[in-house]
């Protein structure tokens, strides 16, 4: 089980004040439970672990079966909470150099519709051209302008050189159970679609297919890592008491560092397999608290690689910041520094010890380093990188951050804010429907 440790956090803030916040906590699980608060109509993925049936994953791995099958290359089309969950997952439980090997045990995985960058499009057709490939196309209403844009050109290829009849076996659709576009075109063309649940929003949805599925394709257990979400919704649950929820506890520590004048928080991982947890961890947080100009800021960085460029402003930067380090007890390899006779790197006093020692080491002198700087440290500790406790770290963030949005004041199931840059482009790029807003932004542009 993942174990949370906010015994750095006290030398900038009391123990008594964080556990304060009891009161204000259980109330924030409690409207949770209960649907009382603010945007309880998402509230889909608060039991969404323990719902899922044996029937549900068994359709899933029989569609991943059918890509695995089919397909040297899978193509992830979404964007946000459409992608981040699974890429999140996949990149931390895959080989880092499995893709480069000329046999694969699994298809490559790929991603598309995030961007709106030409170059990297062409490049990804192009590297395309020779392969079997199949697309994820994940929208719930199909009109999302990056992912509809990525899969109106992936399609398109896609029956080009596979043909109508194999594109409609290897191309799967994730969107509404009824309308949108992609719900349309799903039907339209006898595509094999899962449904995205009306009540679960797209940054709270990797247990849902959106994630399950192509985590399956990667070839990783979907079973093992709903069972890992299980165990901590059970570890969360509201009737667990404060001192002994790790989700409340979270929570509150960092509302009351940023009460204190802590407005950023970094993520902080010391195994670049976690990268994209720290991605999907961002969006997580930042959209969810984000608002009514309220809300800690979330950052990341990789240690040891960023010590190197934003390790100065960390230890000696401005003092609004707070880490959170994750931290893995157990790797999944055995590396030993070797003695070198001439030693002109001077590393013969490593010689003998593991690689993650090492690691271990950096990270214990950073944290200490860090809070002797007058940065808080709390500190979350991974048994080892496999599905069940990535599993459990997902839903642990997940009931964290409904937690903490409710214990400061917002909604954290909206994002009015996303829309602002849509309506500029549009007007911009002149779609119809938007013909006043095109002429005020042009006139605004003069």
């Amino acid at each position: 089980m993942i174990k949370l440790d906010i015994e750095k956090t006290f030398g900038f803030v009391s123990k008594e004040s964080v556990y304060a916040y009891a009161p204000k906590a259980q109330a924030a699980a409690e409207a949770l439970e209960k649907g009382t608060g603010l945007g309880n109509d998402f509230l889909g993925w608060l039991h969404l672990p323990s719902s899922i049936t044996k029937e549900v994953l068994d359709d899933i791995n029989a569609t991943a079966k059918v890509l695995r099958d089919n397909c040297e290359v899978v193509i992830v089309a979404g964007i946000g909470g459409s992608y981040l969950g699974a890429r999140a997952v996949i990149e931390t439980l895959s080989n880092s150099f499995e893709w480069l090997k000329e046999k694969k045990e699994n298809p490559v995985i790929l991603y598309a519709g995030n961007n709106i960058s030409e170059d990297y499009l062409f490049e990804l057709t192009e590297y395309l051209k020779d392969k079997k490939f199949g697309v994820i196309n994940i929208s719930k209403s199909g009109t999302t302008t990056e992912t509809a844009l990525a899969f109106r050109l992936l399609k398109k290829q896609c029956e080009d050189q596979r043909g109508k009849e194999m594109a409609r076996k290897v191309i799967v659709a994730i969107t509404d159970a009824k309308k949108g576009a992609a719900r349309v075109t799903a039907d339209n063309e006898g595509y094999k679609s899962f449904v995205i649940p009306d009540n679960v929003g797209g940054r709270f949805s990797v247990l849902t297919p959106v994630g399950l599925l192509p985590i399956a394709v990667a070839g990783f257990s979907i079973e093992k890592l709903v069972a890992g979400a299980v165990q901590m919704e059970k570890a969360c649950a509201v009737d667990v008491p404060f001192e002994q929820n790790p989700a409340m506890i979270y929570a509150a520590v960092r509302n009351e560092l940023y009460k204190s004048g802590k407005k950023i928080e970094i993520l902080v991982n010391f195994c670049p397999k976690l990268h994209y947890v720290s991605e999907w961890w961002k969006q997580l947080y930042g959209e969810s608290e984000g608002k009514d100009n309220l809300g800690i800021f979330p950052a990341s960085v990789d240690f040891t690689t960023d010590l190197h460029s934003m390790g100065q402003w960390i230890q000696e930067g401005e003092r609004s910041i707070f880490e959170t380090v994750l931290s893995v007890d157990h790797v999944d390899h055995s590396l030993v520094v070797p003695s070198d006779e001439q030693n002109l790197d001077g590393l013969n006093f490593l010689a003998g010890k593991h690689v993650d020692q090492v690691n271990k080491m950096a990270e214990l002198g950073t944290q200490l380093a860090h809070v002797d700087g007058g940065v808080p440290n709390i500190r979350i500790c991974i048994e080892r990188l496999d599905e069940e406790n990535i599993g459990q770290l997902l839903y642990f963030f997940e009931k964290a951050c409904g937690v903490s949005g409710y214990v400061l004041g917002v909604n954290p199931f909206n994002q009015p804010g996303v829309e602002a840059y849509k309506k500029n482009m549009f007007a911009l790029l002149n779609k119809p429907g938007y013909e006043a807003e095109s002429k005020a932004i042009q006139a605004r542009l003069k």
